[in-house]
């Protein structure tokens, strides 16, 4: 996917190579670090990010050669605008299920996605951690098969634990570490994996 870069863009890229050097990081994952600090304006990010460089090239190849991508909540899928995507609390029936089962309707929208999405989708998860404990069990009961997993909820409470646990899962994925996240970290993180130029870097 190709794209113009905008010159302030391109200074911002200047200024953030200035301040912390991601020079080592492996090209894809330094793709998707840089775009996280972009989009924060926040270098502290770069040391919050956990990445498998197979993983993200498995989740690009997916992404542009149709693959379905599944997010959360709509405020992941509005910041990407190259792709549509399955809002997993949309689905029908998430307000029933979240009812009966007693649980999140992040949760069982992650649930009800994952029977419609089994196998090769892209997840990503940017607000909820209910909603990334629920993709985790889900795929170690063998109930989904993700081509790569996006993991960066947001909060205080249970945030770290089930990003812990998505690292713990072996599942190809991208992880924060901390409690740190949100709509806009994970939708940066999938931009970059759609804007990528192996000759351009970003």
């Amino acid at each position: 996917m190709t794209r113009v870069v905008h010159p302030i863009e391109e200074e911002s890229y200047r200024i953030l190579r200035s301040r912390v050097d991601t020079s080592a990081l492996p090209a894809l994952t330094r793709a998707v670090v840089e775009r996280i600090v972009h989009t924060t304006a926040d270098p502290t990010w770069v040391g919050d990010v956990v990445a498998d460089e197979d993983a993200l090239l498995a989740g690009r190849h997916a992404l542009l050669t149709g693959a379905p991508l599944v997010t959360d909540v709509r405020m992941v899928a509005a910041g990407v605008t190259a792709r549509d995507a399955v809002v997993a609390i949309d689905e029908p029936g998430v307000t029933e299920l979240a009812a009966e089962q007693g649980i999140t309707r992040s949760a069982a929208g992650i649930r009800l996605a994952a029977a419609a999405h089994y196998d090769g989708a892209v997840w990503a998860v940017g607000n909820a951690p209910t909603a990334l404990a629920e993709l985790v069990r889900l795929a170690e009961t063998g109930r989904m098969r993700p081509a790569l997993v996006v993991g960066v909820p947001v909060g205080f409470v249970g945030a770290v634990e089930a990003k812990a646990a998505l690292g713990r899962s072996g599942l190809p994925a991208l992880r924060t570490v901390t409690e740190r996240g949100g709509a806009a970290i994970a939708a940066a993180a999938l931009n970059a994996l759609l804007y990528f130029n192996p000759d351009g870097g970003r």
